[in-house]
């Protein structure tokens, strides 16, 4: 195939960096093999039983099955501003500030879409999680990756970046607690960067997807926290990982009412929104028992433990992170010169684990790779034991 008859949106994405991964997992699995898999950040637990009960509830009403709403219905909205006010202890104009979405990925998505030009410069982290990076890049914009050593390191960059781009950037990504590397921020380094945008007209995208999945330390906090950040900066949260509700595809945009009205526009082209018994089930996940929120904090944290414990003693060490449901781990220094992918595959051949290559997430990421707390603490046991005679 030539390079005029891949499309021009193809052509600005580069080879997908798990599908080498994924290609031998779908092999292994098809021959039987056992994989414990690390790979991909697919929540193992069950919502709350009593979100699933308003999901049949209203899904029974025959006409909860007709178009939705694009941004949400009033009372999912409502619901997402109560849970700001509990949690963060920011009051949000549900008909201005708040967008659902279908997912946090598809509103980073479209968001790109409304607020982006060709050739306009966005600034996100490296590593990131790849819609943070590729969702500018199909909006045909430039991204300029910039480091997170420290949170100064990274706004001391992010600000030279933003002195020395051609054009000066127009947006600043950021994601804490972090997706893949874990890492967490406090609220002076959001008041920081709100400080960054208004000095250099940026604007400010965080996502905030690990909210509530955090093991130490104080609860992560909101930009949105910030004076003066709702006039700069727009956040996503999800459902999916907080409420272990990943396949119902139910997201938040809150913040900047320009910025979520520039959404909402977009999105009302493409999409009729969820369907609208999720959208109520996903009221009663926010404004229900919160039991299993703090459940699965419980069941990530001790997943963590029981990894960090048996994998060292397998002879991998991986820092203990902080948050989400990830760990960011170093590729042993034996094994460094292979890069992300290259381990990733020898392990899975070798072992039968599988993990995600750090370079998938960005080039300062092919040091590492990701692991996903997504399996039970027998198999994360059971693949320590396959770890050992490998790096033995």
């Amino acid at each position: 195939m030539t390079q005029h008859e891949i499309f021009y949106r193809e052509r600005r994405l580069p080879p997908y960096v798990f599908a080498e991964v994924n290609r031998l997992k779908a092999a292994y699995r098809a021959e039987g093999r056992d994989v414990i898999d690390f790979g991909m950040g697919n929540p193992d637990l069950p919502p709350a039983p009593h979100i699933i009960a308003k999901l049949a509830e209203v899904a029974a009403d025959p006409r909860a099955h007709r178009y939705s709403a694009s941004a949400g219905v009033p009372s999912l909205r409502k619901a997402l501003s109560r849970y700001y006010e509990r949690r963060f202890n920011v009051a949000i104009d549900p008909d201005r500030e708040v967008c659902v979405t279908l997912g946090s990925k598809e509103g980073l998505a479209n968001l790109a879409q409304a607020i982006t030009a060709p050739g306009d410069v966005i600034l996100a982290p490296d590593p990131s999680y790849p819609i943070h990076m590729f969702g500018f890049i199909i909006a045909g914009a430039a991204v300029r990756p910039v480091s997170f050593e420290t949170p100064e390191d990274f706004l001391r960059e992010a600000d030279h970046a933003c002195r020395r781009s051609i054009p000066s950037p127009s947006a600043l990504v950021l994601n804490f607690p972090s997706n893949p590397t874990a890492q967490v921020v406090d609220r002076d380094f959001y008041a920081e960067a709100v400080k960054l945008a208004k000095a250099h007209d940026l604007v400010l995208i965080s996502d905030l997807a690990y909210s509530e999945i955090y093991f130490d330390g104080a609860p992560p906090p909101s930009i949105l926290e910030v004076p003066g950040a709702r006039e700069v900066a727009v956040e996503f949260t999800s459902m999916s990982k907080t409420y272990s509700m990943p396949g119902w595809r139910i997201g938040f945009a809150a913040g900047s009412a320009r910025l979520i009205d520039a959404l909402k526009r977009v999105k009302s082209y493409l999409d009729y929104g969820a369907f609208t018994p999720v959208q109520i089930a996903a009221v009663a996940a926010l404004d229900g028992p919160q039991d299993s929120v703090e459940a699965a904090r419980q069941t990530y944290k001790s997943r963590r433990d029981v990894l960090v414990e048996s994998f060292a003693r397998a002879g991998f060490d991986i820092p203990s992170p902080p948050a989400t449901m990830f760990a960011w781990a170093p590729i042993p220094e034996r094994f460094a010169g292979l890069g992300s992918v290259e381990f990733s595959k020898q392990l899975l051949e070798k072992t039968g684990v599988a993990v995600a290559p750090g370079l998938g997430f960005g080039e300062r990421g092919d040091t590492h790779v990701r692991l996903a707390l997504v399996e039970n603490e027998q198999r994360i046991r059971q693949a320590a034991r396959a770890l050992k005679g490998f790096f033995g």
